[in-house]
């Protein structure tokens, strides 16, 4: 008994898909649901499997008889009287067999290849690359900002929150070695901050690579906003000597969880004085981290 599956809304609508696939009258279809789905606005579908009875097959009409043929009498076959043999042809020179079987012509023995003269290796250049500078080194730099990067800074800033719509403030509070410090004031300027300081965090990595593209004199800029970086670097010189405290008593080593450049060297700063511990840093940007150890 043929069978097959069917979606549709309803059994007659199967019902009448399946008598058409099978050639059958509808009347004469069996339907069986095996899955009912409600969809959007309660509207069903049905997954049916319709069967139908096999038609009976019709009685092919008997073949008329076969005439028998009658033989052919073949003609005797005539002597033919044969030719005298010629003499063979000399056999011609066997050939070598390649893959398969399949005959190669007989080839001149290849000449021996002349081994090719061994080349010097070319010595190795030395790398003329300036050494990768730690962001975390307090050694002195040999950018100076000026009151001119500050102006920069400031006017870059501006235009940054102008483009955003944001009313925003960019003043510039200090100038120290290579860095130039600069505050944001203003009704949005939280926006700018955001949770735990990423979003600051993004818009000064975002304008210290506009000034390394558009300047390239090695001057960073520090941001800060309603004076979350003030409060930042009083709660990890606080965290900074907790922990110090800790590595003295216990003699062990304590790992920092990953801060960017400018947090790590407030750490350092921190602790370049306290007694039986030193801090070095390690890892690879973005998840580089300091590490408290006891003094040597």
């Amino acid at each position: 008994m043929p069978s097959i599956e069917i979606t549709a809304k309803s059994l007659e609508e199967a019902k009448a898909q399946a008598a058409e696939k099978l050639g059958v009258p509808a009347s004469q279809v069996k339907v069986t649901v095996l899955e009912e789905t409600k969809g959007l606005f309660g509207k069903v579908n049905l997954r049916v499997q319709a069967e139908a009875p096999e038609p009976k097959p019709a009685k092919a009409p008997k073949a008329a008889p076969k005439a028998k043929a009658k033989p052919v009498e073949e003609p005797a076959p005539e002597v033919v009287e044969a030719a005298p043999v010629e003499a063979a042809a000399p056999a011609a020179e066997p050939k070598r067999k390649g893959l398969f079987g399949k005959a190669k012509p007989t080839e001149a023995p290849a000449k021996p290849e002349a081994k090719p003269e061994a080349k010097a290796e070319p010595k190795p250049r030395p790398s003329t690359k300036p050494a990768k500078e730690d962001s975390d080194s307090e050694a002195p730099q040999t950018a100076v900002a000026t009151d001119a990067d500050g102006k920069w800074f400031m006017e870059t800033l501006q235009r940054l929150a102008v483009a955003g719509d944001l009313d925003v403030k960019a003043k510039v509070t200090e100038i120290s070695g290579k860095y130039v410090n600069v505050q944001l004031d203003g009704r949005d300027v939280a926006y700018l901050v955001g949770k735990h300081g990423e979003v600051l965090n993004a818009l000064q990595y975002l304008v210290n690579i506009i000034s390394t593209q558009q300047r390239g004199n090695g001057v960073r800029v520090t941001l800060d906003g309603n004076d979350y970086r003030l409060r930042r670097e009083q709660a990890l010189e606080k965290l900074a000597h907790s922990i110090a405290e800790q590595v003295k008593s216990r003699g062990e080593e304590a790992v920092l969880d990953a801060l960017p450049a400018f947090e790590r060297r407030i750490v350092h700063k921190v602790l370049a004085g306290f007694e039986g511990v030193h801090t070095y840093s390690e890892g690879e940007e973005p998840n580089r981290r300091v590490v408290i150890a006891p003094a040597e």
